[in-house]
């Protein structure tokens, strides 16, 4: 059956695996035929990602990407890739009169600094292969809006966005295409961790056109759509995936 978004005889590599976005985006990336090289930092999470991906050959790697050792941990363990996802990265509302530089250095180490860096390893070390495609979850804070306490967030976002522009063109001789998903709020077990009340969630929810938040699996389908054949004239975009949000 023919299928211009199908994954399969594609390498990809997927950061942030563990739980959440990255999980789901490893996960689908599965079904959809791919060969899945996933890390993160919590092995018994990461485990749990890798016995729910489909077929076989798929390898999970335990590393910190904020350190040198785990970045050369992860492309030294790499095969050729046909796609990389970077999908690790942390949220710190922290209000800005109050953010130092270790809050600064935190958010945008991992946020930014990490997948760019890796990256750069990547290339350099000739695990990317010709035709490839990478992809960056952002986020629709620092791009199109931002939220109180989210000055530094929206900061390492906003970074990731003018770096895949840059990135794009670099690598367009190679024919390796860049590109960045940014979402507005997603479902991640937001209620069952704790952090807002059932009223809240209603409240803020209200807020989207489309009455609810995202999936994690939609934005898999839309990062899947990057790593396929059928966005093969698709570099230096910023695909938004926000119910409306940014509409109003």
């Amino acid at each position: 059956m023919y299928d211009p978004f199908t994954l399969k005889e594609k390498k990809v590599f997927v950061s942030g695996a563990s739980s959440g976005i990255g999980k789901a985006i490893a996960i689908e990336c599965s079904r959809m035929g791919a060969t899945l090289c996933i890390t993160g930092r919590n092995t018994e999470r990461l485990n749990g990602t890798f016995s729910q991906l489909e077929g076989s050959g798929h390898i999970q790697i335990v590393a910190d990407l904020k350190t040198d050792d785990g970045i050369k941990a992860v492309v030294e363990a790499m095969p050729l890739l046909d796609g990389i996802v970077h999908c690790a990265g942390i949220a710190k509302p922290w209000p800005f009169q109050f953010s130092g530089k270790e809050v600064i250095n935190e958010v945008m180490g991992i946020n930014f600094y990490s997948p760019a860096i890796l990256s750069q390893q990547l290339l350099k070390n000739k695990k990317i292969n010709k035709g490839a495609s990478i992809v960056f979850i952002s986020s629709i804070s620092g791009v199109s809006c931002s939220s109180v306490g989210g000055s530094v967030y929206s900061a390492s976002k906003g970074a990731i966005n003018g770096l895949v522009k840059g990135m794009a063109l670099d690598l367009a001789p190679k024919m390796i295409r860049v590109n960045t998903v940014n979402p507005g709020m997603i479902d991640t077990n937001i209620l069952t961790a704790g952090a807002i009340s059932e009223e809240q969630l209603k409240e803020d929810t209200n807020r989207y056109p489309l009455k609810r938040y995202g999936k994690p699996e939609e934005v898999a389908y839309l990062v899947i759509y990057l790593l396929s054949d059928a966005s093969s004239w698709v570099t230096g975009s910023s695909l938004l995936i926000d119910g409306g949000f940014t509409l109003l």
